[in-house]
This record gives C-alpha cells, sequence and structure tokens, in this order.
C-alpha cells in the first residue's frame, strides 16, 4: 500500500515539474510529450520493475533518516 502511494505521490510530482516547465518555458510542448511518452512506453519494458524497485529503495532510504 505504501508503494502506491510513494508512486502516485512521484507521478503528482514529476506532472507538477513538468507543468511548471512547459509554462516556464525550460521545456517545450514536443519535448516533454516524447518525455511523458517514453515514460509510458519504459514502464511496458522488462526494465519496469527494476526501476520500480529502484526508485523503492531510494524511498525507503529518505524515509529511514531521521533528523
Amino acid at each position: 500500500m505504501i508503494s502506491v502511494a510513494i508512486s502516485l505521490s512521484v507521478v503528482l510530482l514529476l506532472a507538477i515539474i513538468l507543468v511548471v516547465m512547459i509554462r516556464g518555458g525550460s521545456i517545450k510542448a514536443g519535448p516533454a510529450i516524447v518525455a511523458v511518452l517514453f515514460g509510458f512506453f519504459l514502464a511496458s519494458t522488462g526494465m519496469a520493475p527494476s526501476i520500480n524497485r529502484f526508485l523503492n529503495s531510494i524511498a525507503e532510504t529518505i524515509n529511514s533518516i531521521s533528523f
């Protein structure tokens, strides 16, 4: 359940960053669409589980840091 919440949060964060970059003019709509499509198709490849495990391990590491 936590990994679903983390992945949803990451997707939302990346979407916000993408919108800000498009509106700020640092990335045009064409390259943004290509980046989104790349991510969409990458998610359906055999690399998706490895990427997911890597991102989950980063999230767990950040979560275990105590201040």
